[in-house]
């Protein structure tokens, strides 16, 4: 059992790092994300690197049920009500989620193709399809991870878990917070975690969870 949840733990790690690498390689523009296009960023990203942070993070998605896994064998010594909880809506967020970062390559491809095309009739038509059909989602996956982050805040406050107390630090809408804090006050470092930020926040996460499961004898249940 404790080779077993470590390495959920390792799997989710692993899901946080390539999907991170991925999106980041889809996203980041040193010129940031200002710009008087709608996902004008997307212009000086080459097509080949949109290709290319699109079939790295794709096979490694699934991989963060993994680790939400993890995270349940790790709650539900204390409660499994609060553990199945994070665990579907763990599994609900990387799904929507999934689909959400797996059109982005495709986004920054219409941007790019609309540009050249300069049709603007088209553009706004294309572009505010794609908000309200996929660029929405982001919005929904943030609503998942605060009521994920609730409970699993709740389940670590209210005793009995696998978890140290301040585990509960290390919940991903706090993380995710401090991401675009820094993205707005300290640039230098949070331009370079901005474009990535779910994937910063969760490696944060899964590398505590480890750190905190490190010498723990996890029960069978």
């Amino acid at each position: 059992m404790n080779n077993h949840i470590r390495l959920f733990g390792y799997l989710g790690l692993l899901a946080s790092v390539m999907v991170g690498i991925g999106e980041f390689l889809l996203h980041f523009n040193p010129g940031g994300f200002d710009s008087e296009v709608p996902f004008g960023y997307f212009l000086d990203i080459p097509t080949d690197r949109l290709t290319l942070g699109h079939y790295i993070l794709v096979p490694f998605i699934p991989f963060y049920i993994f680790g939400y896994w993890h995270i349940y064998l790790a709650l539900r010594t204390g409660s499994k009500n609060l553990a199945f909880a994070v665990l579907a809506l763990g599994i609900f967020a990387f799904v929507i989620g999934g689909i959400w970062v797996g059109s982005r390559a495709n986004l920054g491809v219409m941007v790019q193709a609309l540009h050249e095309a300069n049709v603007p009739g088209l553009e706004r038509k294309l572009i505010a399809s794609y908000e309200l059909h996929l660029e929405n989602l982001v919005q929904i996956l943030r609503i998942i991870i605060l009521l994920l982050s609730v409970c699993f805040v709740s389940a670590i406050l209210k005793g009995g878990t696998m978890y140290p107390k301040w585990m509960a630090f290390f919940n991903p809408i706090l993380l995710l917070l401090i991401v675009f804090v820094l993205f707005f006050f300290v640039r230098p470092i949070g331009q370079y975690l901005a474009p990535t930020a779910m994937n910063v926040a969760h490696l944060g996460l899964f590398a505590a969870s480890l750190i905190a499961l490190k010498n723990k004898n996890i029960p069978n249940q």
